[in-house]
């Protein structure tokens, strides 16, 4: 696919044919000055270790790996800052991406991340509507009366594959890792559609090439997904244009995805002014990987851990307000 140029190495491109981008991993400009100073953790600039306290040698978690769905389009644009055209709240997601057997850093990886936008649809299938619908999303106040029944209409939470139907390409991006293992990207808080939570899709390759041909070769060691908890996606819903997205909502605990199990099933460290989100977000965490496995997201959707999700306030870090530069 070819597209016009665009700064930073942001132009369209596949999997096997990508321009390298340069060494050096993830520069403070362009992208919030010193927004992620402490990224490499759990937020905080913390460790995510797996112990009660007593072991401070215990490593990280292996994080939970969850289906692709059916809108993944293979590394389409190499580039952090997938915003593009969508309106929305800013949201700076700081990843770090560690093999979870030695706590190394992997770096060089190449790191995807693709999501709907506010009113949940999804760039490449626009035509779906609001996660599937098979039509425009829907806009204005939520209808009346008792909420339909029976299956869901939205996209399929471990849905096969969908070939795109139309060239649009926002709220995705491909980006390498640094030498700390840390790749940052800036995109806009999700929306929803009905049948699933709010997410962020995700995809880690190594074991391939970076060359100036491009990134070649190599594997899918981590196919996931990032979770926002109810706190944040309910202060989210009354600012436009999410206000305005009258899809019945799944809420955190209702998922079939997420397993229930806070930061290692995908859930975000999340950092923002609670009197004011439409700021900015700060969203991070850890991605604990096994470097040496194959997950491509193929498989069967993984059954929900019955275990209780996190709080709010254990999930999501203290109330900061980003600054006009890093928000």
């Amino acid at each position: 696919m070819t597209g016009s140029q665009k700064p930073h190495s942001e132009q369209d491109l596949s999997r096997r044919k990508v321009v390298a981008v340069a060494a050096g991993g993830i520069a403070a400009a362009g992208l919030g000055g010193t927004a992620f100073a402490a990224s490499a953790a759990d937020g905080h600039g913390r460790p995510a270790r797996t112990g009660t306290g007593t072991g401070g040698e215990v490593c990280y978690r292996l994080t939970s790996e969850t289906v692709e769905g059916p809108y993944y389009i293979d590394a389409d644009k190499i580039r952090r800052d997938v915003t593009e055209d969508r309106a929305g709240i800013p949201l700076l997601l700081g990843l770090k991406v560690i093999d979870s057997e030695t706590c190394r850093p992997i770096r060089d990886a190449a790191v995807d991340i693709w999501h709907c936008d506010a009113a949940g649809v999804y760039s490449g299938y626009e035509d779906q509507g609001n996660g599937g619908g098979g039509g425009p999303a829907p806009t204005g106040e939520p209808p009346t009366g008792e909420p339909p029944t029976g299956a869901p209409t939205g996209a399929p939470p471990g849905g096969g594959h969908q070939e795109p139907t139309d060239d649009s390409r926002y709220l995705r991006g491909t980006w390498r890792t640094d030498r700390h293992g840390q790749v940052t990207f800036r995109t806009v808080f999700p929306g929803w559609y009905r049948g699933r939570c709010v997410h962020i899709h995700v995809k880690v390759h190594v074991d391939g090439e970076w060359t100036d041909a491009g990134y070649e070769g190599g594997h899918t060691c981590h196919t996931g997904q990032f979770f926002f908890d109810e706190e944040s996606v309910l202060a989210s819903a009354v600012v436009e244009p999410y206000a305005s997205n009258a899809a019945e909502r799944t809420t955190l605990t209702e998922d079939t995805i997420y397993d229930q199990s806070g930061t290692q099933g995908g859930l975000l460290k999340l950092r923002y002014d609670k009197r004011d989100i439409a700021r900015g977000v700060h969203g991070s965490l850890t991605v604990g990987v096994d470097p040496e496995a194959t997950e491509d997201g193929q498989g069967a959707p993984p059954r929900p851990s019955t275990s209780v999700s996190p709080s709010a306030s254990d999930s999501a870090s203290a109330s900061a307000s980003p600054s006009a530069s890093d928000s």
